[in-house]
Formats: C-alpha cells, sequence, structure tokens
C-alpha cells in the first residue's frame, strides 16, 4: 500500500508540471484561438537564458525575474512578428507556423548552448520528510501549491475580471470586439506573453529534475497536450486536473504495467484521454458547444 501511495505521490508531482506547461496552452488558446506547438521550446530557450545569467554570477532570484521579463517580451514579440499576419489564414497553416517556432528556438537553443545537459540550479531546497515508509519532498510539495494556485488564479482571471473577459471575448469575436471598445491586438498580445511567462515557469520546474537541454521539453509537451485535451481547452483548473491525471496514470502505468516498455508509456496517458473524449468530446471541464439548426 505504501509503495502504491509513493507512486501516487509522485505522479501528482510529475503531473502539476505537466499541468504548469498545459496551463500555458490553455492560456494562449482562451486569448487567441491558437495552440503553439513551440511553447516549450520557448520556455527552453528563456531558461537557457536565466542558467547562463547565475553561471556569470547573477542570484539566483535576479535570474529568474530577468527570465520572467524576457518571456513576456519574447511572447509579444513571437506573436506580433510570426503569428498576428497569418491570423486570416487557415488552420493548418497557424499549426505548421507554430512547428516552426518549436524547431526554430531549439535550434537556437543548440546552438548557443550546445547539446549537452546543464544542471539548472534549485529553486526548491532538497529536504524530504517520510512518514510510515512515504516520503514527501518539499519539491512536490511546492510543484503542487504553485500549480494549483495559479490555476486558481487564471481560472478567476478569466471569469471575473474585465480584462480576462475581454481577452476571452477577443479570441472568441475577434471582428465584433472593437464594437464594444476591446483592443484586439492588445489583448492578442497580453495573451501570449502570459502564456510565455507560465511556460518559462513550468521549464524552471522541470529543469532540476530532467536537466537542462535543448530537447528538455519535447516529450513535456506532448504529456502537456493530452493534459490540456484531457481537462478541457477552455479550462485552466481542467489543464492542472488533466495533468495530475496524466502523471499518476504514468506514474502507475510504468510501475504495474512495465511490460509496456519506456517507448510505450505515452501511450497510457493517449488510451485514457481518447477514452474520455469518446464520452465528453470537450474534456472533463470544458464547455459544450451546442449549435441549434
Amino acid at each position: 500500500m505504501a509503495l502504491l501511495i509513493q507512486h501516487v505521490i509522485e505522479g501528482i508531482t510529475t503531473g502539476g508540471i505537466y499541468g504548469s506547461l498545459a496551463l500555458a496552452l490553455v492560456l494562449i488558446y482562451r486569448s487567441t484561438g491558437i495552440i503553439n506547438f513551440g511553447q516549450g521550446e520557448m520556455a527552453t530557450f528563456v531558461t537557457f537564458v536565466a542558467w547562463q545569467l547565475h553561471e556569470w554570477g547573477f542570484h539566483p532570484a535576479l535570474a529568474l525575474s530577468a527570465g520572467v521579463l524576457l518571456a513576456a517580451v519574447l511572447g509579444v514579440v513571437v506573436f506580433r512578428v510570426a503569428v498576428r499576419p497569418l491570423m486570416g489564414a487557415s488552420g493548418e497553416t497557424i499549426v505548421v507556423v507554430t512547428i516552426g517556432l518549436m524547431l526554430a528556438f531549439q535550434a537556437a537553443s543548440l546552438w548557443i548552448w550546445g547539446a549537452d545537459q546543464r544542471l539548472f540550479f534549485q529553486i526548491i531546497p532538497n529536504r524530504s520528510w517520510t512518514v510510515a515508509g512515504i516520503t514527501v519532498t518539499l519539491h512536490a510539495v511546492g510543484v503542487g501549491v504553485a500549480v494549483v494556485a495559479l490555476a486558481v488564479l487564471l481560472s478567476a482571471f478569466f471569469r471575473f475580471t474585465r480584462l480576462g473577459l475581454a481577452m476571452r471575448a477577443a479570441a472568441a469575436e475577434r471582428e465584433k470586439s472593437p464594437l464594444v471598445g476591446i483592443r484586439v491586438e492588445t489583448m492578442l498580445l497580453l495573451g501570449w506573453g502570459l502564456a510565455s511567462v507560465i511556460g518559462f515557469m513550468a521549464a524552471v520546474l522541470v529543469a532540476p529534475k530532467l536537466f537542462l537541454s535543448p530537447t528538455m521539453m519535447v516529450p513535456l509537451l506532448l504529456y502537456s497536450l493530452a493534459a490540456a485535451t484531457l481537462g478541457g481547452w477552455d479550462s485552466p483548473l481542467g489543464a492542472v486536473v488533466g495533468g495530475i491525471v496524466v502523471g499518476v496514470t504514468e506514474s502507475l502505468g510504468a510501475t504495474y504495467l512495465s511490460f509496456l516498455g519506456a517507448e510505450l508509456r505515452l501511450a497510457i496517458p493517449i488510451v485514457i484521454t481518447l477514452a474520455v473524449l469518446l464520452v465528453r468530446p470537450a474534456g472533463l471541464f470544458g464547455k459544450t458547444t451546442v449549435v441549434r439548426a
């Protein structure tokens, strides 16, 4: 029983990291109606910059603060330069562009810092407690609290604040929003900037665990896409719940379904996601759209 609980705790921790990147994906989708496949690589690039500043002697807090600022600016610039001119294009075109962003930022990280893994500085101290054979780390607690708090704040932001409602309106009714005084361009820029910051936070959480490398976020993006789909692309809280479900499922599946091997671990959350979508296509917390004939 203790082993089962231990794997559930580890799954929740990993799922919280999946949920943090899923939050960034959901935020961009809610504010612009776009899924940014380059989100993970953008976050990796900024995390490398924060790591480099720390290597040059900057205090961790200052390096992270600079990373947050750079992430926000990078999100705004990427949207304005690469995405905004194509807003009227087909969905397939925008998907190709965001995949191009993924490859471009990955190549930039490889060119500047190389392919070697780097040891990223610890944000949360390495402390743990063992009770009845179950080990709980301070990192697990910190990740859980940070991700849940962020999801609740984003949900409240989109539901109760004028700015959050304006961002949702700009994404849903881009042509009609200016008629009620909503500056669509500004809302879209804010959405990409904020999502880029959240993506950076996800990368910072995972870097000490996986080691920092240009391809660090590729598998994380796949799990996060599954988490966002499972929770619902319209729900920040659903992204976190989906991430936890995917993380726990992966942890338990890798332990009790070891015959699948490491190569097929990704199939476990995907199968669960497909099963949920067959019953509820909008996801667990997504809103179902009803069209009257």
